[in-house]
């Protein structure tokens, strides 16, 4: 792999970085018994770990709650599928490209999931430095320029609901995949009636997706905080 040049690795478990690019289809198709996802898992949170340490340091006079919503737009899917395009990380993904099963979107997401797949490979095969030094030198310029990567939908239309009255609720349509893996489908109701439906990784996402979806829909603009 030219990636291990790319990014200055020198590693004595090359198929730790074979599985962080293999997605489950591919694995499937080609009678591997491993893939991306425990890797994925892992690199989540040592992502999340990471720029939580720079924010907390970086910003001494925010509160909790404050700290947490800059995180999500660090480590939401919008931010990490920017990253994986930006380092070149699609390239390497093993994809069985003939599954009916996955759209358009799905497979755009998975560019996400492989940048936490790849971070979790680097960590158990580098270290905890060495992935700090690799989120510090690829990642941080963005908290730094003070990039946006995530829109608060929820919020947004929340506030358009309480001025013209209208209730605003969610729906979970169908929940899938293993319990650290799993795919949510929501729907946002607007006085009862669905206006949109989103997916995401956890619900929190996939409302954010609907509430976008309703959004577009209505043509309403994203209010200001």
């Amino acid at each position: 792999m030219d990636l291990f040049e790319k990014f200055d690795i020198v590693s004595e478990n090359e198929l730790l970085y074979e599985i962080a690019f293999t997605h489950g289809s591919y694995a499937t198709s080609h009678g591997l018994d491993y893939n991306y996802e425990r890797l994925e898992f892992l690199g989540d949170s040592v992502l999340s770990l990471i720029v939580s340490e720079y924010l907390y340091k970086k910003y001494p006079q925010y509160e909790e709650g404050k700290l947490t919503k800059l995180r999500a737009n660090y480590v939401c899917q919008n931010a990490l599928i920017y990253y994986s395009h930006e380092l070149g990380l699609d390239n390497y993904l093993k994809i069985d490209s003939t599954d009916s099963m996955l759209t358009k979107n799905e497979i755009i997401s998975i560019t996400a999931d492989i940048f936490e797949s790849f971070l979790g490979a680097i960590f158990l095969d580098q270290g905890i430095e060495f992935a700090k030094d690799f989120i510090r030198k690829y990642i941080f310029k963005y908290i730094d320029e003070k990039k946006i990567f995530f829109t608060d939908y929820k919020s947004a239309i929340k506030e358009y609901g309480d001025a013209e009255e209208i209730e605003i609720s969610y729906k979970v349509l169908s929940e899938f995949g293993v319990p650290h893996d799993k795919i949510f489908r929501i729907s946002i109701l607007m006085d009862g009636q669905e206006m949109g439906v989103g997916k995401g990784k956890n619900k929190k996402e996939a409302e954010q997706a609907a509430a976008k979806e309703a959004m577009e829909k209505l043509n309403i603009g994203v209010l200001d905080e």
